[in-house]
């Protein structure tokens, strides 16, 4: 009875999308298996689900499923769980002296509900002022796209970020806003398909309100070429 009142509060949680860690939460020994290795479980997993459902995976269209599903797991949308992945940021002198914000605006997001493993997608908006320092435009892109791939909740990949900014960049003056859908809620649940999340993190300079609404406007911007 204990366990089946877990499982209801378990289900609680997701539905209402509470994450419960900056960090993403990762086992001791979460690379103790190399990933061919990870693989080769993910994919006899992969196909017991398929096959509980009542699958027939020698037909054609399935057989080749629990081992795309397991590679695309490992390689590909879990595959920022891999600190091997995470970008290198190069950072170089601010010679040019540029001392406003510098804005990366609509950066995609692809990323997976840790709730019911379904997408999340959207855009993310970057902003920092240099103290002196400054980081290639696309390390930015890469960043988010790095923590984006892996089990994730927005208020965290928000965070997460931010921090790696504040970090590469030796200075707290960055924010970040994420615009996204999310299709546990669009396409289950609730079925809601018109609505998307908010989420931001402003630090240092970007908590005064002046500094944050210049900001705002710029990613309000509608950029076409």
């Amino acid at each position: 009875m204990a366990f089946d009142s877990n499982i209801e509060d378990f289900d609680a949680l997701g539905n209402d999308h509470i994450g419960t860690s900056e960090n993403t939460p990762m086992r001791s020994d979460a690379f103790k298996l190399n990933n061919e290795e990870k693989i080769d479980i993910i994919k006899d997993d992969v196909r017991h689900i398929l096959e509980t459902l009542g699958l027939d995976l020698t037909d054609d269209s399935l057989k080749g499923t629990p081992n795309r599903v397991a590679k695309m797991f490992v390689n590909e949308i879990f595959g920022g769980l891999n600190p091997d992945k995470k970008p290198s940021a190069s950072t170089f002198d601010n010679k040019y002296k540029y001392g406003e914000m510098l804005v990366e605006k609509n950066i995609t997001v692809y990323s997976t509900c840790e709730h019911h493993l379904l997408p999340i997608v959207g855009r993310a908006h970057i902003a920092y002022i240099s103290n002196g320092t400054v980081v290639g435009l696309s390390k930015m892109n890469r960043i988010v796209d790095y923590f984006a791939k892996r089990p994730q909740v927005q208020e965290r990949l928000t965070i997460q970020v931010v921090r790696e900014l504040q970090n590469v960049l030796g200075t707290k003056d960055v924010a970040c806003v994420i615009d996204a859908k999310h299709l546990c809620v669009n396409s289950r649940g609730i079925r809601d398909i018109e609505s998307s999340t908010v989420t931001s993190e402003f630090g240092g300079k970007f908590q005064d309100m002046e500094t944050r609404r210049e900001f705002l406007d710029y990613i309000k911007l509608d950029t076409k070429f």
